[in-house]
């Protein structure tokens, strides 16, 4: 119960000296400037790579937000396979892999393997021997064009030249424009109770078999 009337406050803790604990940011412009400074020296580091990974395109969880895509953590094995990508060379240029994700729809498939395969016929890879460059690699003439060609040319960000956009449209008219789907809900019931029924079912025929078999007789 809370204290009424002028009384004295019970068990005041008044001395615990909290001014020495205060947590002030005013370094926080100077932290600005320095994580500023941080993700230009990572660019010019990592330069003409892009600063980021490449990253799937992958539905939101729960039913409020599963209409949705956002990136997600990397790209399946299966992925990768149907792409022509091997898993362990994907990591080194440039495409994030999830071991853990799995493929629950041909559709989240489809659209990632052309992203892969979009960001791959995009892909200028150097060969670690200029004189000698690998299958896949490009040739001293293409490294030269690259090398000649300005800045605004390279992708300094993934998630910009290859983004992910959740814009939807929306067809409107008139209800006997749209075919109507059939009822799943109706194909479930009745599989379920053909599934309960099918021994009853082949009981009752094989009675009647009998039967008309003795009949004959």
């Amino acid at each position: 119960m809370a204290i009424k009337h002028n009384q004295q406050i019970q068990h005041n803790h008044f001395r615990k000296d909290w001014q020495r604990r205060v947590r002030v940011h005013f370094d926080q412009p100077g932290r600005k400037t320095r994580r500023r400074t941080k993700r230009h020296e990572k660019a010019a580091k990592v330069a003409p790579r892009p600063v980021d990974k490449l990253r799937p395109v992958v539905r939101c969880p729960t039913i409020k937000y599963n209409r949705r895509v956002r990136a997600g953590r990397g790209f399946t094995f299966a992925e990768l396979k149907e792409a022509g990508i091997p898993r362990k060379l994907a990591p080194t240029i440039g495409i994030s892999v999830d071991p853990r994700r799995q493929n629950l729809s041909e559709e989240s498939l489809k659209a990632n393997v052309e992203r892969l395969k979009t960001y791959k016929a995009r892909l200028v890879l150097f060969p670690r021997k200029a004189k000698s460059p690998k299958s896949g690699e490009a040739s001293v003439d293409e490294m030269e064009s690259q090398r000649e060609s300005g800045h605004d040319d390279k992708v300094k960000r993934t998630q910009k030249a290859f983004p992910i956009s959740n814009k939807f449209t929306i067809e409107e008219g008139k209800i006997a424009d749209f075919e109507s789907e059939p009822a799943a809900y109706r194909k479930l019931r009745d599989a379920r109770s053909e599934a309960r029924l099918v021994g009853k079912r082949e009981k009752r025929a094989k009675a009647k078999e009998e039967e008309a078999t003795a009949q004959k007789k």
